[in-house]
């Protein structure tokens, strides 16, 4: 990326300047800016800012007392009002040092130790001694930035590089280095190509920070071309399946009219709809909003031989329990589609321990479990325990059929993956009258925190026998749907989505965290819109397990983030749509990305979109499968942004499964 100086500007010319750069270094010591100013700066502005007051320099004069208090007062207005990036020079005073240390930390602000020579270029022992002092004190970004006389003055700059990749593998994007003057010009764009996360540029020819600093324009020209960044704003997301689906059977089954607010087709919510008629609901739409008259209270069996779920793996999982509840008889839940390929032996194991038998229709001992399925026997209440590791869908239907029991009855779920949507569940009932009770087992962490990857076990309570109550409710915006997008900003420029919930307790909210963790800038505006900006984005590491989802997006962003990432949660994918564990790995192995599977984690070698233009590592386009997969398609989609040529997916049609109009929103 390309951080533009900022110098000798007022505080009106800085705003006006700044919406049309990648990133900034606002050089305090040479704006004459208020404290509030400041503030209002680095607190409000939606880009990257380095903030630096020099003490030091070519004809400074060093250790001036005054001066250095000064320094470290305007520093740390700008790191407490939010500044991104905090550039320190190695030779302040080391009580100066160890405070602004400890303030950026608790800050958040990554801290950059520079260290400067306007006289020349120091032999290779003295760079390596320079680099270790930036470390040494704290720095997470050292910047090392010597005066460029010759040729050879730039190559042994750039054998720093070399250096530190060599001594620490994770020390990849915490080194800028690059030489001043005209023999130097070439290493402000070569640090790049090694793996710097930015370099820096003058606004113009006129106010250049430095000697041989080449302008924002001349190094935009060289990095990307004709290539333009990706930028929308104003865009809005379909309603989340998972709240809809839950939802619409919820009113299928509660006594009086429900009214869904903010309703989106897609074939999964269309597939609850019939299911909803099926059970005997009557249901309409008017103007985005449904309205369903249920069939509670349930006073007799309902005789359905069968029932058909679409290719809504969730629908197939919460139908067999609910249905085994009030049926009252062996029925028969077929689909089409991949679910006809997804596993169900999870779900028969479950079910047995509560009296319900699931098997293939020509029951052959040994098979795997497929849908169509049979299914025999009526849901009796009491107390189970059983395993949640190949996920919630099965869960969530038992949490909203127990209710409809007779008894009351307990539920201990172990090793529980994704929890979320465990109460998502829960949040729909609650609307619609049923009263449950949950608790999670963890370690105090865990509790204090509410971090669903320490839960080690939750006991649900639930009550027989209730009655689903009609509801009006809201249905919120859809954060898997929202991801793709997100991350297509964090990459390749920048995204603004409207109407979106950032309280939510959709498990897939949490690529804002993936995104943070890989150093996006993500802000909230007044309404719930959604901004996240392209920032110097590093590897990270993020557990998956809970919202799996996200997996083939952030595999994707793993892939423009420099470094090596690892992603928690592979055993999860197989019974998705597609194997979508494979399935991400040959994506991203025909696309000419380093990754592999270790065990549960998928390990990508990322690089930053400049380095990648620059060393001409673009991803390789072509012809790409789905796998019939929504999910793949939309990460294909993503990454076709930052494709060497064009790439064509087999099959586009599958997100009509969950965003049938995600090509013209993504596209316009």
């Amino acid at each position: 990326m390309i951080c533009t100086s900022i110098q000798n500007k007022t505080y009106g010319e800085i705003l006006e300047t700044l919406p049309a750069l990648e990133m900034a270094e606002i050089r305090l010591d040479r704006c004459s800016l208020s404290d509030e100013q400041i503030e209002d700066l680095f607190g409000q502005t939606d880009i990257p800012l380095v903030a630096v007051c020099r003490v030091q320099g070519e004809s400074a004069q060093p250790n001036q007392e005054d001066a250095w208090a000064e320094s470290e007062r305007l520093l740390t207005l700008a790191v407490q009002a939010g500044a991104r990036y905090a550039d320190l020079e190695i030779e302040a005073p080391p009580e100066f040092s160890r405070r602004f240390q400890k303030l950026c930390r608790e800050c958040g602000t990554t801290l950059i130790r520079s260290y400067h020579n306007f006289i020349d270029t120091p032999d290779e022992k003295g760079l390596q001694m320079a680099l270790a002092r930036c470390f040494r004190y704290g720095a997470d970004i050292a910047k090392i930035v010597p005066t460029c006389r010759s040729e050879e003055d730039a190559l042994r700059i750039e054998a720093l590089y070399s250096v530190i990749l060599e001594n620490v593998d994770s020390m990849q994007g915490r080194l800028i280095a690059f030489g001043m003057g005209a023999a130097g010009k070439d290493t402000r764009i070569g640090c790049l190509r090694r793996g710097a996360p930015f370099t820096y540029a003058a606004l113009n020819q006129q106010e250049a920070a430095a000697p041989g600093q080449p302008t924002a324009a001349e190094l935009d020209s060289l990095i990307y071309g004709d290539r333009k960044p990706w930028i929308r704003t104003g865009l809005r997301m379909p309603a989340s399946k998972s709240f809809a689906q839950r939802a619409i059977i919820a009113a299928a089954l509660a006594e009086g009219t429900s009214h869904l607010y903010g309703y989106t087709p897609c074939e999964d919510s269309e597939a609850a709809l019939q299911v909803a008629r099926s059970l005997g609901a009557r249901v309409g739409e008017d103007s985005g909003t449904l309205v369903i008259d249920g069939i509670g209270p349930i006073k007799e069996n309902l005789g359905l031989q069968l029932l058909n779920v679409g290719e809504s793996g969730l629908l197939a999982r919460l139908c067999v329990p609910v249905l085994s509840a009030i049926n009252g008889g062996p029925f028969v839940l077929e689909g089409y589609g991949t679910l006809t390929h997804r596993p169900m032996n999870s779900a028969a194991s479950i079910m047995a321990a509560f009296g319900v038998l699931i098997g293939n229709i020509e029951d052959t001992p040994g098979k795997e479990i497929h849908v169509p399925l049979s299914v025999r026997g009526s849901l009796i209440p009491g107390t189970a325990e059983v395993s949640g590791e190949s996920g919630s869908q099965l869960i969530s239907g038992l949490l909203m059929a127990l209710p409809l029991c007779s008894k009351d009855s307990s539920l201990y779920v172990t090793e529980p993956r994704s929890i979320p949507y465990m109460y998502i569940t829960l949040d729909v009932l609650r609307h619609f009258g049923i009263s449950t009770r949950s608790e999670m087992e963890g370690d105090a962490e865990m509790l204090e925190n509410e971090d669903w990857g320490g839960c080690t076990g939750i006991s649900f309570s639930i009550r027989g026998p209730q009655c689903y109550r009609a509801a009006d409710l809201t249905l919120e915006s859809d954060w898997s749907a929202a991801a793709g997008f997100l991350t297509a900003g964090a990459i390749f420029g920048s995204a603004e989505i409207d109407g979106m919930d950032m309280s939510s307790i959709q498990a897939d909210i949490a690529i804002i965290d993936v995104l943070l963790e890989a150093g996006a800038l993500v802000s909230q505006l007044e309404g719930g819109t959604v901004c996240v900006r392209k920032a110097p984005l590093e590897a990270f590491s993020f557990d998956l397990n809970h919202a799996p989802d996200l997996f083939p997006v952030v595999a994707v962003l793993a892939a423009f983030c420099a470094g090596e990432s690892r992603i928690a949660g592979l055993g999860r994918l197989s019974g998705k749509e597609s194997d979508r564990a494979t399935a991400i790995l040959n994506m991203l192995h025909q696309m000419g990305v380093e990754s592999e599977a270790d065990g549960d984690t998928l390990t990508v070698q990322g690089e930053s979109l400049t380095g990648r233009l620059l060393n001409g590592r673009l991803l390789k386009g072509g012809n790409y499968t789905s796998n019939h997969d929504h999910r793949m398609a939309m990460a294909i989609s993503v990454a076709s942004l930052g494709a060497d040529s064009p790439v064509v997916i087999d099959d586009t049609a599958c997100v009509g499964k969950s965003f049938p109009g995600f090509y013209e929103v993504f596209t316009k």
